[in-house]
């Protein structure tokens, strides 16, 4: 695909990116501590190395210009997981609601040669994204909104955060031995 035209991008929204990188860190921070303490090296790097993928997953992009649609990640991570897709805007005939088991609903772009390709309903300034999807490929965007409203979101967020503070506050109570472990438990 030519980029002889403006390019435009977009990125998750930074509202999910921040919910789910929270959502990782709430989970797994209290593991290295709660390892015995032969393992808590090897759990700490654990921890990096899965806020490393995590990042890398949560730096797909969108790109759009004159000749159609990309999403696309990283050089850094692609070889790894996901290597993207590409589709002409005159190839998309149309989009495919299917519905999911928790109640919402994804759309497919349905090209010409009839694959299928997930449109993303996750990234920022997605009004403005489905504008251009109307515009360029003849497909009607009326009534597509996001999968998930940002209120979930902001929800779980709020519910990690409260999580990673908790933890801290454990951790110190413990470790100032304000609180004392059962017998037995490991650390």
């Amino acid at each position: 695909m030519a980029t002889a035209t403006t390019v435009e991008r977009f990125g998750l929204s930074p509202l999910i990116r921040f919910t789910l990188l929270s959502l990782y860190l709430a989970l797994v921070l209290p593991l290295p501590l709660l390892a015995h303490a032969a393992l808590r090296g090897w759990m700490a790097a654990g921890l990096l190395l899965g806020l490393l993928l995590v990042v890398g997953l949560l730096s797909e992009r969108v790109e759009t210009d004159s000749e159609g649609i990309r999403v696309l990640y990283p050089i850094w991570i692609r070889w790894l997981f996901r290597r993207g897709w590409c589709m002409a805007w005159n190839d998309i005939r149309a989009l495919v609601p299917v519905g999911t088991s928790q109640g919402g609903t994804v759309y497919y772009l349905k090209a010409a040669n009839r694959k299928h390709q997930l449109l993303p309903q996750r990234i920022e300034r997605f009004e403005q994204f489905l504008t251009l999807l109307q515009e360029r490929s003849a497909v009607n965007t009326r009534g597509i909104g996001r999968l998930t409203p940002p209120w979930t979101y902001q929800l779980l967020a709020v519910l990690a955060m409260l999580m990673v503070v908790g933890e801290m506050l454990a951790t110190l109570a413990v470790n100032q031995e304000w609180i004392s472990l059962p017998a037995g438990f490991p650390g």
